[in-house]
């Protein structure tokens, strides 16, 4: 689903389930209550506890403004779906009962009825259609083992259901197709490739023994085969098809396939080798019709590729180290996608179950923040905020004092938990949120000191995109960011009953407390509308120990915030700015930004008509617009760009188009996408030697060669446990001590349902997403 018109939210009972006793099954049977306000008690306090003025009639404009429902039902769990862009209607699931809201959550009607009180499958039952499309697909979770699935199709943002038996039982979520609603694809149990035109009424089955199917960006369907016993049998010896007549032909463009994917305007593949035992990959700009190997060292059978973010004219790649080491090494491509430099060493990233937590700061462009394994398996947070042209640590935030992670009281570093710390179970409910349209704001959970911390964090928020820090709220939290940011509410995450929610018109700086109920509830999630656009918000839970009752109370903020924000509210604001007096200063990717932005001073509402205003202007180049070139690699903490040791001494040497290039080189190359002009500019020439090589494994000649039967082996190793090491008496650092060796499936395959990011290695059967997982390692990344 989309991230805006359709992000499906799982409110699960977590900690809450632990403290109220075992679980139930449930059924919603929705009761509606009238609206009931809250309870009308309010405090307020600044971040760092001093006292702060308090916002007038808050007790009124909140509470007649609470809206509370009730679900007499005993599911596990209920999850949210958001119909479209700014249209208030949400679908609410349990097991067998279905609820549809069309003002923002505030009231709930139960349509079960139109689905003949069918239940909906758990693990992919909701399909949004993209956009305003209005299209809403349910998977039914058909009882008795039967062959054949059920639909139920909207056209009508799920006000009325049409019943469709499918001819076959789907693997994974439907996937709608980017250029045309109306058409769908799907892959059945029984490894088929099927096609729809008319949204689902009519199925044709265009091919057999599928193994991962996915739409490209102009409706193309790729997908990978298996040629004699099953995808894991023949991993690594798959082949690569593409049709653009919905299957009316086919076109093979790739042989030997371990996995494949695709990331911006690029099509990737990762391909055994002529030994058989290393893959390399490949990358495609014209859908895969020319293929060229790109620079990367190639990997082992334990080894995987992922893409961690693709757009245009920028690939991050990660690359497994040998061993059980838990890290590797991030590169980032040309424009091509084909050279790549060193951009990261010692990358987090294991595999037990992909977790990475490489992060976009989609607030301002340019900044990605992760995590590093250091030298004593300590984990440490970095930042680039130039694509990964430098990495650095994240600044102390003021008023903070070092844990005794840190071998200093007032040197250290903020450290960011993100979806690592999320798998390994440590104390952190939600991972770094940004929003593109809330400008400069980022909030994540975090510990300052030498290293992460497993002690509870605290809440942090940027108002410049990572550059400064400060706490924003002590303890875990729940958080959500509304309003383009002039709103942030939040919940405290505990396994107690709670019933009061907390927010800020000043990007955290003060902080009111209100008392949406007088009988509290176990908190299960919160819940508000993808794109940060909305005035409500929803919390989520229930009451009772053994006879459970589902609760919402859907708060509206828009009688509080009633004034539409003038230009009087708004001021000019320099993104990457850390130096007025320079004249470089906020120059990144060779251009300055300047946003008008609201006023933490102003009380108001952006509203939803809101649209991010700015002002470019360029810079002249420096040595900030280029990365290091093919060879070289920047050292931590460092801007000079310094020769790979076992590079030394070598000619730069690579093949490009069946030819190899000599790169003579100064060790920088300008970084994709840079818009600088004049300045510096480093020497940089590729040379065509006029020497044939072997620029890919899949050219015409390979592709009609005949293919090897032999079944690809899949190199298994032993579980080797995480461990964490005491650091200090009482803080402990955060300590990675090996990785979970477990059988890789691909992620590519668990989202054929349409993720942003891809994964390049493995096969298997599709499993469920997780917030902040990547669908991009070969293993995970290409299949």
């Amino acid at each position: 689903m989309s991230p805006r018109g359709a992000a499906a939210l799982a409110v699960l009972m977590a900690a809450a389930m632990a403290a109220a006793g075992p679980a139930l099954g449930l059924r919603l049977r929705g009761r509606h209550r009238a609206p009931r306000g809250g309870t009308g008690a309010l405090t307020a306090a600044a971040a760092g506890g001093e006292a702060c003025g308090g916002l007038r009639g808050v007790p009124a404009a909140l509470g007649n403004n609470t809206h509370q429902c009730i679900f007499d039902d005993l599911s596990s769990s209920v999850s949210l779906s958001w119909v479209g862009d700014s249209t208030g209607v949400i679908l609410s699931f349990g097991q067998s009962k279905l609820y549809r809201s069309e003002d923002y959550g505030k009231t709930f009607l139960d349509i079960s009825s139109l689905i003949n009180n069918t239940f909906i499958r758990t693990e992919f039952g909701v399909a949004i259609g993209p956009g305003n499309s209005g299209k809403v697909i349910l998977t039914g979770d058909v009882s008795g083992g039967s062959r054949w699935g059920r639909i139920f199709r909207s056209m009508d943002f799920a006000r009325n259901f049409i019943q469709t038996d499918l001819p076959f039982q789907p693997l994974v979520q439907l996937s709608y197709s980017p250029r045309d609603s109306d058409c769908l694809l799907a892959l059945s149990t029984e490894n088929g490739l099927w096609v729809s035109r008319d949204f689902g009424h009519k199925w044709v089955l265009i091919h057999r023994a599928v193994c991962l199917a996915k739409w490209g960006s102009d409706g193309t369907i790729f997908f990978t085969t298996f040629l004699n016993n099953s995808c894991k049998a023949d991993l690594g010896f798959l082949e690569l098809k593409k049709t653009s007549d919905f299957g009316s032909s086919f076109k093979l463009i790739g042989t030997k396939i371990y996995s494949f994917g695709l990331g911006g305007r690029f099509l990737f593949a990762s391909v055994m080798t002529e030994k058989g035992t290393t893959r390399r990959i490949h990358v495609s700009l014209d859908q895969g019709e020319n293929w060229n190997m790109a620079q990367l060292p190639s990997v082992g059978h334990e080894q995987f590729y992922s893409i961690l973010a693709a757009n245009e004219d920028l690939v991050f790649m990660h690359v497994d180290e040998p061993g059980d080491t838990g890290f590797g090494t991030i590169y980032t491509s040309d424009d091509r996608g084909i050279v790549y430099s060193k951009s990261l060493e010692r990358h987090l990233y294991t595999t037990t179950g992909g977790e990475t937590d490489f992060t976009n700061v989609t607030s301002l462009r340019g900044i990605f923040i992760t995590s590093v394994l250091s030298e004593d398996n300590s984990i440490q947070s970095v930042i680039t905020f130039d694509r990964g042209g430098q990495w650095v640590p994240l600044r102390k935030p003021k008023n903070t004092t070092c844990d005794s992670t840190a071998r200093s009281k007032d040197e250290c570093s903020l450290h960011i938990h993100a979806s690592y710390s999320i798998s390994q179970k440590l104390n952190v409910p939600m991972a770094p949120l940004s929003e593109p349209n809330a400008v400069g704001i980022v909030i994540a959970h975090g510990s300052v000191g030498g290293a992460i911390s497993v002690m509870p964090p605290d809440v942090y928020i940027s108002d410049d995109g990572g550059y400064t820090w400060a706490r924003m709220l002590e303890g875990p939290h729940h958080y959500s960011i509304l309003d383009s940011g002039g709103l942030i509410v939040a919940v405290k995450h505990s396994s107690q009953p709670i019933n009061a929610i907390e927010f800020s018109t000043d990007e955290g700086q003060c902080w009111y407390r209100y008392l949406f109920s007088k009988e509290p509830i176990f908190f299960t999630g919160l819940a508000s509308e993808p794109g940060a656009r909305s005035m409500t918000v929803s919390v989520w839970g229930f009451r009772g120990s053994f006879f459970r009752k589902w609760v919402s109370y859907t708060i509206d903020f828009s009688e509080l915030l009633s004034r539409t924000c003038e230009d009087k509210d708004y001021t000019i604001w320099l993104a990457h700015s850390s130096d007025p007096g320079d004249p470089s200063d906020g120059c990144i990717l060779g251009y300055k930004e300047q946003y008008r932005r609201l006023r933490k001073s102003s009380v108001c509402r952006n509203g939803r008509d809101y649209v991010v205003t700015k002002q470019p202007s360029v810079c002249p180049c420096t040595l900030q617009d280029f990365l290091c070139d093919f060879g070289y690699y920047r050292p931590e903490n460092q801007s000079v760009c310094v020769e790979q040791p076992e590079l030394k001494g070598h000619d730069l040497e690579f093949c490009l188009y069946g030819r190899w290039e000599l790169l003579r080189t100064s060790g920088y190359r300008k970084i994709p996408g840079d818009q600088c002009s004049g300045g510096e500019s480093p020497a940089r020439e590729e040379t065509d030697l006029k020497k044939k090589c072997t620029s890919n494994l899949l050219s015409p000649s390979a592709l009609a060669a005949p293919r090897s039967p032999a079944a690809a082996v899949l190199a298994v190793g032993t579980a080797l446990l995480l461990t964490a090491a005491i650091a200090g008496l009482l803080v402990k650092k955060y300590v990675c001590g090996g990785r979970f060796l477990v059988q890789r499936y691909s992620v590519l395959q668990q989202h054929a349902e349409a993720n942003d990011a891809e994964t390049i290695d493995a096969l298997g059967p599709p499993a469920p997403a997780k917030p902040g997982y990547h669908d991009d390692s070969d293993e995970d990344l290409l299949e």
